[in-house]
């Protein structure tokens, strides 16, 4: 482990009042912008799969997260929101196939005939049963996508009703609008999907 110098340039240098004080201030404009952005990603969402994992979705919504965590008023709300993890069925079944042929690679002389064919045969039903594994899992859905905005939502809504924002009576109704078509939607999905 290296001290802190120019060798590390990670957070561990970073004395703990730094860190405080890279946290931005929410603006009224940026709340309204997030609210409304609640609702695209709600009727974007409502588009896909609920039960499959979209690579896109999911890299789009970690960048999104990680600029909401930057915003001092929305921190306690969404600090617990994890990152989505955008894993596909076809990457896990890809990585045993590589593991497979590594360990063929590997282990061929070391296996007789039948040691090579009980691990070919392994693999294969490893494959198989990644294939009908479910995704939420090993992975995040665009179900549990859902599920992570709605947690957004709230937080959001949260801090509009807490009135910590001061906006104005006309933007306060607006912004209470997307909210709750955000979560309509998002609700909808998500019971739509269980349904199934």
């Amino acid at each position: 482990m290296t001290g802190c110098g120019e060798t590390a340039p990670d957070d561990r240098c970073i004395p703990n009042s730094a860190k405080i004080q890279s946290m931005a201030e929410l603006t009224r404009k940026e709340f309204y912008d997030l609210a409304d952005q609640c609702k695209e990603r709600a009727l974007e969402l409502a588009l896909f799969d609920q039960n499959r994992v979209n690579r896109k979705q999911c890299q789009r919504f970690n960048m999104w997260l990680a600029r909401l965590k930057t915003y001092d008023q929305l921190a306690p709300g969404v600090q617990e929101i994890s990152a989505a993890r955008p894993i596909t069925r076809y990457d896990l079944m890809a990585a045993a196939v590589v593991l497979w042929l590594v360990s063929m690679f590997l282990l061929r002389e070391q296996l007789s005939v039948g040691g090579n064919r009980f691990l070919a045969f392994g693999v294969w039903g490893l494959v198989i049963l990644l294939y009908f594994l479910p995704e939420s899992l090993y992975a995040t859905t665009v179900e549990l996508l859902e599920a992570k905005v709605l947690r957004v939502v709230e937080a959001l809504e949260e801090l509009l009703i807490s009135q910590e924002m001061e906006v104005t009576e006309a933007v306060f109704f607006k912004i209470k609008e997307n909210l709750n078509t955000a979560r309509r939607e998002l609700r909808q999905q998500i019971h739509l999907a269980h349904r199934r």
